[in-house]
């Protein structure tokens, strides 16, 4: 797996999932199939069947998680600074409506863009990558293009627009 980035928040959001998974779900799962056996015939067993299933389901995410920490870079947006957007960077951005919009280039584990967070890898992010207060970016979408407006850079804790 190639490396990836990430802030410090969304690797620690990475680490205590897998924490919870490991250290409470799985015993937690384990013990419920471990009851659901003793009742006997494991054919006909839903409960047996169910919980089998959830403790792959958690043992896959674990080594998903696991994988995923070994290969990503933590990259703090409050180490970086300057008017270029690289990773982390929080850019607010004008479309041609008028629109002002506040995007987080953040990594691909913890993208949500409905709160402003995108991916590096995506086309908004990629778009903002390199660029520089006053530059126009062209994002290319299902709907049409959309042309923003860079209006600011800022390299800190990010905060909903």
């Amino acid at each position: 797996m190639a490396k990836s980035y990430i802030t410090p928040e969304g690797a620690a959001k990475l680490t205590a999932e897998l924490k919870q998974l490991f250290e409470v779900e799985r015993p937690k799962t384990v013990h419920e199939v471990a009851t659901a056996a003793a009742h006997g015939d494991r054919s006909e067993n839903a409960e047996y069947k169910y919980g089998k299933l959830r403790l792959r389901d958690i043992d896959r995410r674990i080594r998903f998680l696991q994988k995923r920490l070994d290969s990503i870079e933590v990259v703090d947006p409050r180490s970086q600074s300057g008017n270029v957007a690289f990773f982390g960077a929080t850019v607010d951005v004008e479309d041609d409506d008028g629109k002002r919009t506040r995007y987080q280039i953040v990594g691909e584990d913890e993208s949500e863009p409905s709160r402003g967070r995108v991916s590096y890898l995506s086309p908004i992010g990629r778009g903002l990558l390199k660029r520089k207060v006053g530059d126009r970016v062209v994002v290319p979408r299902p709907a049409g293009d959309l042309e923003l407006e860079i209006l600011a850079i800022c390299y800190g804790d990010f905060v909903d627009a």
